[in-house]
């Protein structure tokens, strides 16, 4: 596959989630149909996804690379957290594995074109979907000798990628927090951008996003904030989170759930 160039924003091992935005990458200029409604800027389907004014159903399609498929523990968390925070009650999954691309790394174009080629579930009728690829290659932005690595990205309303590799290998051998922890914090912020936060097609009530992080809140300990430092800063904490007997997987604070409510969700 050729190389592209992408611009992307991305994050360090301590950020919660390394995350990229709809701005950068390009639409294929083809999409007809109901396929442009899953094309379009982050954040533009948070109401359709947060209520049922539009959309009662949700359809999720897991597209992931042999070898690289997510845990079911990380899905089920994944599942609970719309249902609590949206009006989804009628959820599923289908499961489409798919080839390596064989890459070292990944570009975000590179993963848009990925979907272009695999995705097979588009919104129908009453049904909204969405898609999330699991790759077997880390970011291409990461810098191992740095700490900079990007556990997932959302560049589309309907549209993430998870880097399954990168979490797998950042989990190791710990003995407290397990790759499904991982996999389901990561999906939950994805998510959250999806749902519009923070300032990212849903309006905040009150001002929260970090002015040092854009698009992410500064309310400490929140599930969307963007924690900037070097080293294994978010997997200390998670794992500090478990030795204490707290849940592992951080959650929204008062701000960001306010903010969905405001925009149709619970």
């Amino acid at each position: 596959m050729r190389k592209k160039t992408a611009i992307y924003l991305i994050f360090t091992i301590g950020v919660l989630l390394g995350c990229s935005r709809d701005s950068d990458v390009t639409s294929p200029q083809n999409s007809t149909g109901n396929k442009s409604a899953n094309l379009l800027a982050t954040g533009a389907s948070a109401n359709d996804i947060l209520s049922n004014s539009n959309f009662d159903q949700l359809l999720i399609e897991i597209a992931f690379v042999q070898g690289f498929r997510p845990t079911d523990e990380a899905l089920t968390s994944f599942e609970l957290f719309l249902r609590q925070r949206t009006f989804k009650q009628n959820i599923q999954f289908t499961f489409n594995q798919l080839p390596s691309p064989n890459e070292e790394t990944l570009l975000l174009d590179e993963i848009v074109e990925l979907e272009s080629e695999n995705r097979t579930v588009y919104n129908q009728g009453n049904t909204l979907a969405i898609y999330i690829y699991f790759a077997d290659a880390p970011a291409d932005s990461d810098d191992e000798s740095e700490g900079l690595v990007s556990l997932g990205a959302v560049y589309r309303n309907t549209s993430m990628v998870i880097y399954e590799k990168t979490i797998r290998d950042l989990v190791g051998n710990s003995t407290l927090v397990s790759v499904a922890d991982v996999e389901a914090a990561t999906l939950n912020h994805e998510c959250g951008h999806l749902l519009g936060l923070v300032n990212l097609g849903t309006t905040p009530i009150n001002d929260h996003e970090d002015p040092e992080a854009e698009n992410h809140c500064n309310v400490q300990g929140c599930l969307m904030r963007a924690e900037l430092q070097f080293g294994g800063a978010m997997m200390k904490a998670m794992e500090t989170n478990t030795s204490k007997g707290i849940a592992p997987i951080p959650t929204l604070d008062a701000e960001c759930l306010l903010d969905l409510q405001g925009n149709g969700g619970r």
